[in-house]
């Protein structure tokens, strides 16, 4: 496969990282500015958000993690590796970020319900199971893939003893 076949790919993965980086810099650090001048009038609701931060800055780690893997999945590709061991190391990697993701978003959803009720925005929380239902999406999609792809290759090298 010519090396260039994934570029728009990779580009595309670089351009998803992109967002979350700009708002974890800027947005979330104004959010935590915000909620230490709020603390001086209802100290409950900073702990609110703080935590709440805590677990968007912890989602960060696990969602960069599987854009890295996604990258490595499609040099595979370019290497002509696509049916190997690593292909599948890498959606179970990527399908393991996704859960952790949605894991971290439902230890989440209470503290999005404390600020929605504060704030009365109920569509807050229809934001938090937005992610968690995208990050499930992905993890579902990972381990389709991941078994397809360990079929493949379990049916090439019992076609590759057989010759």
């Amino acid at each position: 496969m010519k090396k260039g076949s994934t570029f728009f790919l990779k580009i595309a993965v670089i351009f998803i990282g992109i967002p979350v980086l700009a708002l974890c810099i800027f947005l979330l650090p104004q959010i935590a500015n915000e909620a230490t001048l709020q603390a001086g009038r209802d100290s409950e609701l900073a702990y609110v958000v703080f935590g709440m931060l805590i677990i968007m800055y912890a989602a960060t780690i696990p969602f960069y993690f599987a854009l890295y893997q996604a990258l490595r999945l499609l040099s595979y590709i370019d290497k002509n590796q696509a049916f190997s061991h690593i292909s599948v190391r890498a959606l179970k990697n990527i399908k393991n970020c996704a859960i952790t993701i949605s894991g971290l978003y439902v230890v989440a959803l209470p503290l999005v319900y404390i600020i929605a009720e504060w704030d009365d925005a109920p569509g807050l929380i229809l934001i938090g199971m937005v992610i968690i239902g995208a990050s499930i999406v992905i993890a579902v999609f990972a381990a389709v893939l991941q078994k397809l792809l360990q079929e493949a290759i379990d049916i090439k090298s019992e076609n590759d003893l057989t010759v």
